[in-house]
């Protein structure tokens, strides 16, 4: 990762206003995922940079359901690794899954997640990849804006792409 593209991160992304967070806490500034998930040269430089950071013995990527998808999808094709993406809720029909890819038994998964300020969606997530056997061996966030201390106090090995704390 480089301070270049976090810089970039930034400009694409930073907006200034009143704003609410996951978290239920207001700030001043909101990062707007979208603006750099949907950008094609951010995206791809992105997923460089987290391909770069990957667990080591890395099997399988996940993601929570939502905006990650964009980056995991990036990241997979560009290490040709398989992916998970871990529903807010198991469907309620066909399969009821509440992961939608193969998941193997043991499998060493690198879990993404775009924006993280509380660390609670993508704890969700890690928790039931380990349901269906998997190891999250490691959570990467593109920015960390709080989630970040969560997770490593509930015991996971945590990467920030750009750690921006809220105001």
């Amino acid at each position: 990762m480089t301070d270049d593209l976090v810089q970039r991160l930034i400009e694409a992304s930073e907006l200034h206003g009143d704003f609410i967070l996951s978290s239920g806490a207001r700030s001043t500034v909101y990062f707007d995922k979208f603006r750099f998930l949907t950008q094609p040269d951010l995206l791809d430089e992105l997923a460089s940079s987290v391909a770069d950071v990957l667990a080591p013995g890395t099997d399988l990527l996940g993601a929570p359901e939502g905006a990650a998808m964009l980056l995991v999808a990036a990241v997979s094709l560009r290490t040709g690794l398989p992916l998970a993406v871990v529903r807010k809720e198991p469907k309620t029909y066909g399969t009821r899954a509440h992961v939608e890819g193969r998941v193997s038994h043991g499998a060493t998964v690198t879990l993404l997640e775009d924006v993280s300020t509380t660390g609670q969606q993508v704890e969700r997530a890690a928790h039931a990849l380990e349901a269906g056997g998997a190891r999250v061996a490691r959570i990467v966030l593109a920015i960390d804006r709080g989630g970040g201390d969560h997770l490593k106090t509930a015991g996971y090995d945590v990467v920030a792409i750009a750690e921006l704390r809220p105001e």
